[in-house]
């Protein structure tokens, strides 16, 4: 087995452990120890550079079409969902590429403990190929220019609630006085890494398993 390989099963290995939730919710470094924390971020940073493909946006762009489910975050956003109020509960994230139009969304999905309603908050946004790249980032950096903000309520009580889905459209927020962008450190067919500007850390995994979502980027 090569160095690439046994790093990605170590990591993996490390990122199956901390999914103890069956929803499978996305994990932030606040809910673990510090000693853990600091594991996966060094396995990442050696996954990171052993990087199959260097220039994703020119050679790997296939690789990046498609939906793709978060596993790991210490992204600020990402923190705040996992403590929502009212006794809702963070379910599944994905993050669905459209790169021929440049054009993603995120998706959170979110449901009460006592299942009394199920929903998600979807977040669309548009992308660019970052043109002040130096040298070290070339062709892994993207500016990221996030649109609007959707609030869906799908069911209550367990009945289908189509008048509510969404229910509340409104401008997404985007960084004051910056552009916002993101580093894509690590790609192949199943694994995805990736770097915010703030040095928040992203790990995704290829995924199959969200229906009809070539059709929702648009919506």
């Amino acid at each position: 087995m090569n160095n690439q390989l046994l790093i990605k099963e170590k990591l993996q290995a490390k990122l199956e452990k901390i999914q103890t939730k069956s929803d499978g919710s996305p994990v932030t470094d606040l809910q673990l120890d510090k000693t853990l924390a600091e594991e996966i971020e060094q396995l990442t940073t050696e996954l990171e550079s052993v990087n199959p493909n260097l220039y994703p946006l020119l050679y790997a762009t296939s690789l990046l079409e498609g939906a793709w489910q978060l596993q790991y975050s210490t992204a600020r956003e990402i923190r705040s969902l996992v403590s929502l109020p009212l006794g809702l509960k963070l379910g599944k994230v994905y993050q669905v590429i459209d790169v021929a139009n440049k054009l993603f969304f995120n998706l959170a999905k979110v449901k009460h403990s006592l299942g009394l309603v199920s929903g998600y908050v979807k977040v669309t946004a548009s992308f660019e190929p970052a043109k002040e790249d130096l040298a070290p980032l070339l062709h892994k950096r993207i500016n990221v220019y996030f649109d609007k903000r959707y609030l869906s309520i799908e069911k209550i009580l367990g009945i289908n609630t189509p008048q509510l889905n969404p229910f509340k459209v409104v401008p997404a927020n985007n960084p004051t006085g910056r552009t916002a962008t993101l580093d894509i450190t690590y790609l192949d067919e199943t694994l995805r890494i990736g770097r915010g500007g703030d040095g928040s850390l992203f790990i995704l995994s290829k995924c199959n398993d969200l229906p009809d979502f070539t059709s929702s980027i648009l919506n």
